[in-house]
């Protein structure tokens, strides 16, 4: 018989947060990185979904690139998966280790849920421009 693994999360995990700190230190990483995203926006639905899976009680995220170091270009990415109570990604690992892409398609019991950026900011149709954003907005 499986363990269960001691809850680490309880899905209260975050604080809500001043918004003038909240400005000043997306100002500290627009200054840092000019020319990298400066917000990613995900649709209400792919976050509900990875929500909605059974066991879920908050999302991780993920920063992640197109290609590998050795090679040239790419971008980067951030990526969402559905996290635990006991602190384990939904990942569904056992089944998609096993399985080629096309075969996780077919699968009977559905792989979790993961989710890339949909809309990296400033670029993206829908950014917006307001105290998180700019320079001169107070």
């Amino acid at each position: 018989m499986e363990k269960s693994k001691t809850p680490v999360l309880t899905g209260k995990e975050g604080e809500e947060f001043d918004l003038h700190k909240a400005a000043s230190w997306t100002k500290n990483h627009r200054e840092r990185h000019p020319d990298q995203p400066h917000s990613h926006f995900f649709g209400k639905e792919i976050l509900q979904k990875i929500l909605d899976q059974e066991g879920c009680v908050g999302l991780r995220f993920y920063h992640g690139h197109s290609k590998a170091h050795s090679e040239a270009g790419g971008e980067k990415h951030l990526i969402i998966v559905g996290a635990k109570a006991d602190g384990t990604d939904m990942l569904n690992t056992a089944s998609a280790q096993k399985l080629s892409r096309a075969d996780m398609r077919a699968v009977a019991a559905p792989l979790d849920t993961v989710a890339q950026e949909a809309l990296p900011c400033p670029g993206s149709p829908g950014c917006p421009k307001n105290l998180m954003t700019e320079p001169n907005i107070s």
